[in-house]
């Protein structure tokens, strides 16, 4: 059965790239598509200085071939060189790829990055780039570059946000839920508690779940980041073992919209997949087969469901 976790990230605000889909989450997903981060972003790239070269007033007093021209030249053998501690790794951060400058960024993320010395600002926005290229792929490697990039600007919102989000793909909840809730103390941010909620849940913690769905925020979010705390709500009261309530509250939602946007098929996945938990194999065959009619990117397995469905009733 599938897991009614993983809300979309609401409002678009993921600071790793905008555009592409977020993360799975625990358990088997309720579809296949997931809701964004990374991807189109048009920004201009943070600026490099040009390389300092000193004017020299006399000729050099000796040869360049007997001296080392940089300083990396007195670099220790690698047999000398000391380990790096764990801090100082996770200081580094993965690898960056050189085709990765920083300019993949949203306009709006590096824009909060300008009050950043120049270089320092380059440094962190190369990270938060390539973690939202890695993040449907690679999310853990997507995290260990947010980390790089919090260790750098750790009283930043959009740094924290992006470790919670980059947390939130790869599993570790409990931390995503600290960085997510240290960014929205910094910008005061509702567009989190989603995926807050979420973290809540995956954490053994229904009852908070609720406590956060039940936010007086939620009254003006988005439909799609309605839909979303809608999705938690109803597996949070699936996990109580509240399958009446799960359903009245999928009910309450528009599962009957016109739209063919991706929170509408998500609705009607969660409802076919609550009423089949319920045990009303009709009923949720009927709603299988609506979400697919409105499910051309293949976000959901409700074909699959349905035609599983279908030879289990005969």
């Amino acid at each position: 059965m599938a897991d009614q976790r993983r809300p979309q990230r609401s409002g678009g605000s993921s600071p790793a790239a905008r555009g592409s889909k977020p993360p799975a989450r625990g358990g088997k997903p309720a579809g296949k598509g997931r809701p964004a981060a990374g991807g189109k972003s048009s920004v201009r790239a943070a600026g490099k200085s040009a390389p300092y070269d000193k004017p020299r007033d006399k000729p050099r007093d000796k040869p360049r071939g007997e001296r080392p021209a940089r300083k990396g030249d007195w670099r220790k053998p690698a047999e000398k060189q000391v380990t790096r501690t764990a801090d100082q790794q996770v200081y580094d951060g993965p690898e960056l790829p050189a085709e990765i400058t920083g300019a993949e960024l949203d306009r709006s993320v590096s824009a909060q990055l300008k009050g950043l010395p120049e270089k320092l600002a380059a440094r962190v926005a190369r990270h938060l780039a390539a973690a939202g290229m890695l993040l449907d792929d690679d999310p853990e490697t997507a995290y260990q570059h947010t980390l790089a990039a919090r260790a750098r600007a750790p009283r930043l919102a959009v740094v924290r946000e992006a470790t919670g989000e980059a947390a939130y793909a790869s599993g570790h909840y409990a931390e995503a839920l600290s960085e997510l809730r240290a960014a929205k103390r910094m910008n005061g941010a509702t567009a989190y508690l989603p995926i807050m909620a979420d973290c809540h849940r995956a954490l053994g913690k229904p009852q908070e779940a609720l406590k956060l769905a039940k936010s007086p925020s939620v009254a003006n979010f988005s439909p799609e980041a309605k839909a979303e705390m809608t999705i938690v709500e109803a597996g949070a009261r699936r996990d109580l073992g509240q399958l009446d309530a799960a359903l009245r509250t999928l009910e309450l939602a528009p599962l009957t919209s016109k739209s063919r946007s991706s929170w509408v098929v998500r609705l009607r996945y969660a409802y076919a997949d609550t009423l089949e938990a319920a045990g009303r194999d009709q009923d949720a065959l009927a709603w299988f087969h609506r979400t697919h009619a409105i499910d051309s990117d293949e976000l959901t397995d409700a074909d699959a469901r349905a035609t599983a469905l279908e030879k289990r009733i005969g």
